[in-house]
């Protein structure tokens, strides 16, 4: 299965950093842009299957760059992420094209549902889901349940990512540090 390609386009560098690097956590492939006209050449370049596009940017505003992506025949799933709250903007964002519309502050785990959902509805019905198996457990990424055999385990949010980092890298034996190491950013998140 391919990966995602993510372009995160946001003027904070942090947010865009923090957004691109936990999709790379969920195996994606993510670049950043923090203006409009980068934007738009990131994705000719990357082109990517999903972008999450702020609204105020330094150059181009995020409709901006939305209309011309559209006009340049790009379909790409956009899902804003912004400060702009008011509903008009909400409207405006969804009616020119848009795909979701999220408003900061922002939780990620909320933003990475919303993208892999928007991809789900965009990829149409051969849309696979990313499921991991290991021996008799089974990792329902998208829905986030996790079974052993026939049995659905409950998972506090660092058990399930633990249990996820775990089954992406078997049968790899990993050691105390490097899954320290790894997971450290966990608590940071």
């Amino acid at each position: 299965m391919e990966k995602v390609r993510l372009l995160v386009v946001d003027d904070d560098p942090p947010i865009a950093d923090l957004v691109a690097t936990v999709a790379r956590y969920e195996g994606w492939d993510a670049i950043t842009a923090n203006s409009g006209e980068e934007a738009l050449s990131r994705a000719s370049e990357f082109r990517p299957d999903i972008v999450v596009l702020d609204l105020m940017l330094p150059d181009l505003d995020g409709f901006g760059v939305l209309d011309r992506l559209r006009r340049s025949g790009t379909m790409v799933p956009v899902v804003f992420l912004t400060a702009r709250d008011a509903v008009a903007d909400r409207v405006a964002g969804l009616t020119r094209g848009g795909d979701d519309y999220l408003v900061k502050p922002f939780a990620v785990e909320e933003l990475m549902a919303r993208l892999r959902t928007v991809l789900r509805r965009s990829a149409g019905p051969g849309f696979q889901r990313s499921v991991l198996r290991v021996a008799d457990l089974t990792m329902d990424e998208d829905t986030r349940e996790v079974r052993r055999g026939e049995r659905l385990l409950t998972l506090t949010p660092t058990e399930y990512e633990v249990l996820r980092y775990l089954m992406r890298k078997s049968p790899t034996v990993l050691t105390n540090c490097l899954l320290y190491t790894s997971l450290s950013g966990l608590a940071r998140q």
